[in-house]
């Protein structure tokens, strides 16, 4: 049986009996040991969560190709093989490292709210919030133009060439996993009730899910790429695939209009950063939620948390007030900065984090949490990584934001449209207030590791309100508990949920601190008695997956977590 739970970024699944043995669910490890080897390679890597998007990057990589090009193929197969998480009518963020300037880059491939999308459109219908899925959650998929950005800066390889295995799995089929065939089955429900979803993602004669083993074809999508292969971006911005889209939104009740594809853009920027035990952490700046990390990291550096250790409660204590902090300040000053000045230099300081820190009391846990004043100091979705030959990096996460987004897909077109608009407050005086043209608060975020401005660590962890949380939890696994890339993405991880929102929802309280099976009874009970609120859960949300890079030798090294279907390959 299952349980279906629209989580940020991804599904949130919990198996409690599949016919499927290891299917949808497998246990968390023991901190600091793993269930598989750390994949080895001296040439090039990449991790991603379905192998046959994995081989399909390496084989680009394989053939000369970068690791751009790899990254763009890999992210192509994703939508075709883990369409529930995301797709081309989804958004895209990246890090790049490029190994010939040695600097890094930051692209913001994320859409914005249509031009007819107006906080008086939702009042007029007596609506508080935007709902999470159907026609009114959209915003402009930004997906394509990412790609098409990143190969006009980086790559060496047409479209047609990297979607090509893409098209040959959307038209032959390709067999389900096992995770995202219990990803498939949690949402049927959903899709049945969505706007043309049935028909593209529920394929049998009953109109059900494919169970783990079935091959699953996509013909519609297979066209659609092809488009793309064959015209480029605009295919899809200015040309057939835009006018569907539209067309859809006008039968089935939504707000696009042909402009809002016609004017969209992507936008580089630079990358955000900190400092963390020796090694530069880098982020994408807000709208995204980055710098939450950031800001994490900042309040726990100053701590002993190696002596601490992975079982401690000191640990997960600390760990908890600090995200508290940084999720308060999410919540009222990440906004799209075109709209609304974000301080992000002040938020992601060391003295900012020093006055906040004053604030985390180590014996009890904290109810109030109030965002903080930046002005003191000096003024959830696929996640893949590449490393080439050169060096060359690419940290890309993409997402649909819920499983399968809005619940609604263009059925000739064969890809769903994200929710990603669901993610505005409508309060006036709210900084990531709807606004038409406006980018949403985001949750997903690509992240990189250097030292002394080379790269090391190339990383990310899906799942919405758990990224940030999940980044921090790897960080402190390498550098402070000494785990090694593989075992620090699997060990047992914490979730605490309940902050403010950026959406304008309060915290509840004290929150919940939701402890997957490996968290030792001890340090259940022992933050219970700090006053926290904490509860089992089979698995948190995430995917892990991680590439770094030996300083000594060169040697890459890759991790990719158990709570997968996924791989780490190279040659």
């Amino acid at each position: 049986m299952l349980r279906f739970v629209p989580f940020l970024g991804v599904l949130s699944l919990v198996v409690i009996n599949s016919p499927f043995g290891l299917a949808a669910e497998r246990p968390t490890a023991v901190a600091g040991k793993s269930g598989r080897s750390v994949t080895m390679a001296p040439h090039g890597m990449i991790a991603t969560s379905h192998p046959l998007a994995a081989q399909i990057g390496l084989d680009v990589l394989k053939r000369g190709g970068n690791a751009v090009d790899a990254a763009i193929a890999t992210s192509a197969a994703m939508g075709v093989l883990e369409p529930m998480s995301c797709g081309i009518g989804g958004d895209l963020y990246a890090i790049v490292y490029d190994a010939k300037t040695q600097k890094l880059y930051g692209l913001n491939a994320s859409g914005r709210a249509p031009g007819k999308a107006t906080r008086q459109l939702f009042a007029d219908r007596k609506l508080t919030e935007i709902p999470e899925t159907g026609p009114l959650s959209w915003s402009v998929p930004g997906c394509v133009d990412g790609w098409d950005e990143l190969r006009k800066r980086f790559g060496s390889k047409p479209f047609a060439e990297l979607l090509e295995p893409s098209i040959g799995y959307a038209a032959d089929g390709a067999p389900v996993p096992e995770v995202i065939a219990g990803y498939w089955k949690a949402g049927e429900r959903g899709l049945r009730a969505g706007q043309g979803t049935a028909a593209v993602y529920l394929p049998g004669p009953k109109g059900q899910a494919p169970k783990a083993g079935e091959v699953f074809k996509n013909p519609a999508l297979a066209a659609t790429y092809q488009l793309i292969a064959k015209d480029g971006r605009d295919a899809y911005y200015k040309g057939p695939i835009a006018d569907r889209i539209v067309a859809f939104s006008d039968r089935v009740g939504g707000l696009f209009a042909k402009p809002d594809f016609a004017t969209h853009t992507s936008t580089w920027v630079d990358p955000a950063k900190t400092t963390y035990r020796g090694h530069e952490v880098w982020e994408i700046p807000p709208p995204g939620q980055g710098i939450a990390a950031l800001q994490m990291l900042n309040l726990l550096e100053p701590y002993d948390l190696k002596a601490m250790g992975p079982n401690s409660p000191d640990y997960w204590h600390l760990f908890t007030e600090a995200k508290k902090l940084a999720y308060a300040d999410r919540a009222r000053f990440y906004a799209d900065p075109a709209f609304a000045k974000a301080p992000v230099d002040e938020l992601i300081s060391k003295e900012y984090a020093a006055e906040r820190r004053k604030r985390i009391d180590p014996h009890h846990a904290a109810r109030d949490v109030p965002a903080g004043d930046p002005k003191i100091g000096r003024a959830d979705t696929i996640y893949l990584c590449v490393v080439d030959k050169n060096h060359n990096c690419v940290s890309l996460i993409q997402s649909n934001y819920y499983g399968f987004g809005s619940m609604c897909a263009v059925p000739e077109l064969g890809f769903a449209l994200q929710n990603r608009g669901s993610l505005f407050a409508l309060d006036e005086a709210h900084a990531n207030r709807l606004e038409p043209g406006k980018r949403p608060f985001h949750t997903i975020i690509p992240a990189m590791v250097t030292q002394a401005g080379k790269p090391r660590f190339v990383f990310g962890v899906m799942g919405g309100d758990m990224q940030p949380q999940g980044q921090v939890e790897v960080l402190v696994n390498l550098l402070d508990f000494g785990m090694d890339v593989q075992a620090a993405g699997e060990a047992p991880r914490i979730e605490h949920i309940g902050s403010a929102t950026p959406t304008g929802r309060p915290a509840r309280g004290v929150g919940t601190i939701q402890a997957e099976g490996g968290i030792p009874e001890a340090v259940v009970e022992e933050l219970t008695k700090r006053g926290h609120q904490v509860r089992r859960v089979a698995r948190n949300g995430g995917g892990y997956q991680g590439i770094w890079i030996d300083p000594a030798t060169g040697t890459l090294r890759g991790g990719t977590e158990a709570r997968k279907d996924g791989a780490a390959v190279g040659y």
